[in-house]
């Protein structure tokens, strides 16, 4: 599946996501992927939920478009499998493309059409094109219908990617930071729209980003990756109860002895002591060492524990 078979996939009878046993709209485990040698994949988990507004955030570099290209099945991994509701993502049919928004981090596809005509061109392929929604976003956002795609601006061009995305009402949108090239009005409408969509349509997202206030605003779970692994996916509402940040004195680091249960970052400081973020399930007790004399434990902000995590 390449850029332009996704962007104009065949009309095909709705996929029903109610029957029982349906999978998760997104799923890839241990997913591996090299470039000219270097990891940028290192054994990657995740798993969407359906209706789910997933935020999966993360340095650049980290690993976040690979994943997602994986994902999508526009990358083959040297090792792991992703599924798009149970089906393998590098064998997608039609029915599954049909229900399937994508908005990539640098929308190239079909730039040399003029936006209206490329937006009449991909509606005839998907039976739930809104045209409605077409046009007056496309008023509301001062986008031209007679300009050619390639001459738009970054920011305009993204703008028409969204748009040509989430005509179709999807019920899985995927975006790989699609407010990176917005101004802060419409990045903050983006963000309202994902929101609505998965409150009223029960639509499933995954949207990537390095802006901690984005996942704060849209998102009800949220993925933190680092050095091409997940290292920790969890509800966004609860994240505050279930991780400490552990300042552990140098007298009591020098006896541990391996990964404290939980553990999902460590840091040593200059006093020989160590920072030690850890996450527990939920219902799960703390570890013994979060009570240990002399450790101290703090509940960080989401951005400071994002700034762990990805140190």
């Amino acid at each position: 599946m390449n850029a332009v078979a996704n962007a104009i996939a065949p009309a095909a009878a709705p996929l029903d996501l109610s029957q029982p046993g349906i999978e998760p709209p997104l799923a890839a485990t241990a997913i591996d992927k090299r470039y000219d040698g270097q990891t940028v994949l290192a054994g990657a988990s995740l798993q969407l939920e359906p209706g789910a507004v997933l935020g999966l955030i993360g340095r650049n570099g980290a690993g976040k478009s690979t994943l997602i290209r994986v994902l999508l099945g526009l990358v083959e991994p040297d090792a792991g499998q992703a599924r798009v509701w149970g089906q393998s993502s590098l064998m997608l049919d039609d029915a599954r493309k049909a229900r399937l928004g994508y908005v990539p981090q640098q929308p190239e596809a079909l730039s040399w059409l003029k936006v209206g005509d490329m937006l009449d061109f991909v509606g005839r392929f998907y039976p739930r094109w809104d045209a409605g929604f077409v046009a007056a976003t496309l008023d509301r956002w001062g986008l031209p219908r007679n300009k050619v795609l390639a001459k738009l601006s970054p920011g305009e061009r993204q703008r028409v990617a969204i748009i040509r995305a989430l005509a179709p009402r999807p019920d899985l949108l995927v975006l790989d930071e699609p407010a990176a090239a917005l101004d802060p009005v419409a990045r903050r409408e983006l963000l309202r729209e994902i929101a609505q969509r998965a409150g009223e349509s029960g639509t499933s997202v995954l949207f990537s980003t390095h802006i901690v206030s984005d996942l704060e605003r849209a998102a009800s779970h949220v993925a933190f990756m680092h050095e091409g692994r997940v290292v920790l996916q969890t509800e966004l509402d609860t994240l505050k109860e279930r991780h400490l940040r552990l300042r552990v004195p140098a007298s009591a680091a020098a006896q541990l002895d391996g990964r404290v249960p939980g553990e999902v970052a460590r840091r040593a400081l200059a006093d020989g002591a160590l920072s030690i973020v850890i996450v527990r399930d939920e219902g799960d007790a703390w570890p013994a060492l979060a009570t240990a004399p002399g450790v101290h434990a703090d509940v960080l902000s989401l951005e400071d524990l994002f700034v762990e995590v990805a140190e």
